[in-house]
């Protein structure tokens, strides 16, 4: 077996170490290895090989060779997995991480800052070729290339989520642990979140302060209360003058100062179309997310005057709007949200648009109800009429959409589905699903809309093998029973730096 350096310049066996760490998952060890970095994999880490063992390794690149400590090494353990902490051959890729807190240890918001951004990209095409290739079973795989705004990958975030510590410092967390890193700042904020100061103040009681940046207006701040304690009683700190202050507790928003909600806007058919988003709800992270996104989908959907089209886990209505502007009219437009909060602001902000209608209610659940006799989206007439949905853009959580909501897609015969994905590995289950059902894929694209994050978002395009079939009648969706003390949540995909990203649209 390999050995490891020690301290004093002697070197011992690399054993592995079974101290439980009592702050993270796993056994784990101190113990240096080296290694020689593989490919790139799902996740933010790079595949190497130890005595035949698979391990999973960050903060190093394909074709390092690098000293990595590890940090999860059960002797039983199917693989393990360790932080590259020196490059002893560095790939031309590597760059000097811009972020103090970005390494081995520290944040676990940022993945990829020790890579060349457009290194980043390549790795992401990668990872969603080989997800389609491996999980999807497409063989070839498309080859993905990765399309991204300008800019050298900071200061973009416009929301951003900070879990206080023990003493109230706003922090990020370590990867794959609880444990809280106080950070002055956050490289990767957009300057109009940065510039709010709440990194430089106390936030006593808190769980976490999330800060809005939003397109356009002013910007949001909102404490989340630690449970027990009411939003309405913490005591918060001054903010710059126009900053809307909100908190939350386990009854919901209150209104503190100014708004609970903020405004963004993009662009359809030429006219700036503003959007409602109250309090932490989702809107895209990226400033360029949202309409780069929009245009995407209503380029793949192509939705023609007077057709049937569905806005699956449809949030405050950005694809609905688009949608709403092709089909004109005669056409129509049912947006699906689970989030009451995200429906109601959808209402509020499409309002003027005769030709949508709002469903609040689990997408595998509502869908039946519209297909079924007499609603709108009902087979018609004689057999071989048209029914269903002629066009369906979906954006599920980062979990996907699974086999049961695919197969009532599926049953609803479209004429073309238009997925908007943030996790490549779902988005390969969900067309795996589909294929199966005969619906193949026609295209992707992919965006880096969250650079240096392991996140990449795709949209693609699947149409039904050898013409279009009829609409059926639509699987119910199983009833599953709530679990005791937990109501039903929302289908949301926070994306903030230490956190695993759900999201929606």
């Amino acid at each position: 077996m390999p050995e490891g350096p020690t301290g004093d310049g002697e070197r011992r066996p690399a054993t592995p170490d079974t101290t439980r760490d009592q702050n993270g998952p796993g056994l784990v060890t101190d113990e240096l290895i080296q290694l020689e970095i593989g490919p790139v994999a799902h996740g933010g880490h790079c595949v190497a090989r130890y005595d035949g063992r698979v391990v999973f390794v960050r903060h190093a690149l394909p074709g390092e060779v690098v000293l990595a400590r590890l940090t999860e090494s059960a002797a039983d353990a199917k693989f393990w997995r360790a932080d590259a902490v020196e490059a002893i051959e560095p790939s031309p890729d590597r760059v000097t991480p811009p972020c103090p807190v970005s390494g081995p240890g520290l944040c676990g918001g940022c993945d990829w800052q020790h890579a060349d951004l457009g290194a980043q990209r390549r790795m992401k095409g990668d990872v969603v070729a080989e997800q389609l290739r491996r999980i999807a079973k497409l063989d070839p795989a498309p080859a993905v290339v990765v399309e991204g705004p300008e800019g050298d990958g900071l200061g973009w975030r416009t929301r951003v989520r900070f879990t206080s510590d023990t003493e109230g410092r706003p922090g990020l967390r370590k990867h794959r642990s609880h444990d809280v890193i106080a950070v002055k700042e956050c490289l990767i904020a957009h300057p109009a979140a940065a510039e709010l100061g709440v990194t430089g103040a106390r936030w006593p009681n808190t769980l976490a302060v999330e800060v809005i940046a939003p397109t356009t207006g002013t910007p949001l701040v909102v404490a989340e209360a630690v449970a027990g304690r009411a939003g309405d009683k913490l005591r918060l700190p001054k903010l710059p003058a126009g900053t809307n202050l909100a908190t939350r507790d386990a009854e919901g928003l209150h209104q503190v100062k100014g708004r609970t909600w903020v405004t963004e806007e993009v662009l359809i058919g030429g006219e700036v179309r503003p959007f409602r988003v109250t309090g932490t709800g989702f809107w895209q992270v990226h400033p360029a997310a949202a309409q780069t996104l929009l245009d995407a989908v209503l380029e793949a959907a192509q939705a023609q005057p007077g057709e049937r089209t569905l806005d699956l886990y449809g949030g405050v209505g950005l694809f609905a709007a688009g949608l709403a502007e092709q089909v004109g009219v005669t056409g129509s437009v049912i947006l699906v949200e689970g989030d009451t909060r995200a429906a109601s602001d959808a209402r509020r902000g499409l309002h003027d648009l005769g030709q949508v209608r709002v469903e609040a209610g689990s997408v595998s659940r509502v869908l039946p109800r519209l297909a079924a006799e007499g609603g709108p989206l009902a087979p018609e007439g004689e057999q071989g009429a048209r029914g269903g949905a002629d066009v369906v853009v979906l954006d599920p959580p980062r979990s996907g959409a699974g086999k049961e909501v695919i197969a009532q897609i599926v049953a609803l015969a479209p004429r073309v589905v238009v997925y908007v994905a943030c996790d490549p590995a779902a988005l390969a289950r969900d067309l795996a699903t589909a294929a199966a059902a005969g619906y193949e894929l026609q295209g992707i694209r992919a965006f880096d809309l969250f650079p240096m994050t392991h996140h990449v978002e795709c949209v693609a395009v699947l149409v039904p093998k050898g013409g279009r079939p009829a609409a059926k009648d639509l699987p119910v969706a199983v009833e599953r029973p709530a679990r005791p003390g937990r109501p039903d949540r929302p289908n949301r995909r926070p994306e903030r730096p230490g956190r695993r990203p759900e999201r929606r649209s």
